[in-house]
């Protein structure tokens, strides 16, 4: 049985095989160091362990964690966008108010889903009294200044494209691996909207993806409160490569940072929502 001839054949299907087990070289070292001390005879129980390694599916236990993590994220938006439809005055007629009712009935169809798929696993509904939209008084105007709503919507969606994209790994073998990037691509398409939104409403300068702020950081909103939700999207090096005047090309720094967008952590994401959880 040839085990290297083996990984080749399906390096060929799965380009990240290497990865998965390990980085190329320390996978391939640990494969030959195993060969002076298992028999051929458990070689292949072995090449069964890497195979669980590169391959495992989470626990049931795990993958509800990730959905009850992702519903609480999706009660505190359909609530957010509620309550701010339903105050008078603070979203402009027409277009405006149109927009963030389907992206509110967005967020109600994501929480039906995750509690569909989640059954008896499912926490309970989060209503709006035990959220606080201010965040602790850091947005006093939230629901009374339209430019400050439009804002601090761009911070949830932002978020949780990124919380999204973040647990992706843990649904990995998953069935609702599917169901979860239907929604994160939705959550990015809110975001857009958002951005062009306040656009319009006369906060130039955004674009409708997350680019580099003044002086290269990584919060492009000019809100210093918000910039625990930028962290890392500053980056210009993807799988070890500086992005930048890649290949002699003209990529700038914002180019090479437009291009790519970066995970939130679960911790991460709890530490930005903790302000709006009574």
């Amino acid at each position: 049985m040839n085990i290297i001839n083996i990984l080749d054949e399906i390096e060929k299907v799965d380009g990240e095989i290497y990865e998965r087990l390990n980085p190329r070289r320390a996978a391939m070292k640990d494969f030959f160091n195993m060969g002076k001390k298992v028999a051929i005879a458990a070689a292949p129980l072995a090449l069964g362990s890497m195979f669980k390694k590169a391959y495992g599916q989470s626990t049931p236990s795990q993958i509800n964690d990730v959905l009850n993590f992702a519903l609480t994220l999706e009660y505190i938006e359909f609530n957010f966008y509620d309550t701010a439809v339903k105050t008078s005055g603070l979203i402009p007629a027409g277009g405006p108010i149109n927009a963030i009712t389907i992206i509110r009935n967005h967020e109600l169809a994501h929480v039906n889903l995750l509690r569909g798929a989640l059954g008896a696993s499912a926490i309970a509904a989060i209503p709006a009294s035990a959220l606080d939209f201010t965040a602790r008084g850091t947005f006093p105007t939230v629901f009374s200044d339209y430019l400050t709503f439009l804002k601090v919507a761009t911070a949830f969606e932002d978020t949780g494209v990124r919380a999204y994209k973040g647990q992706a790994t843990v649904l990995k073998g998953s069935p609702v691996l599917t169901t979860a990037l239907q929604i994160h691509s939705v959550e990015a398409r809110h975001a857009s909207q958002l951005r062009q939104m306040l656009n319009a409403a006369g906060a130039t300068g955004l674009k409708p993806w997350i680019s580099l702020g003044a002086g290269g950081v990584s919060n492009d909103t000019g809100i210093p409160a918000v910039d625990n939700i930028y962290v890392r999207e500053n980056t210009t090096v993807q799988a070890g490569v500086n992005i930048v005047g890649i290949n002699g090309q003209a990529v700038t720094a914002a180019a090479a940072a437009e291009c790519f967008d970066e995970a939130l952590t679960k911790a991460e994401v709890l530490a930005i929502v903790a302000p709006f959880i009574r």
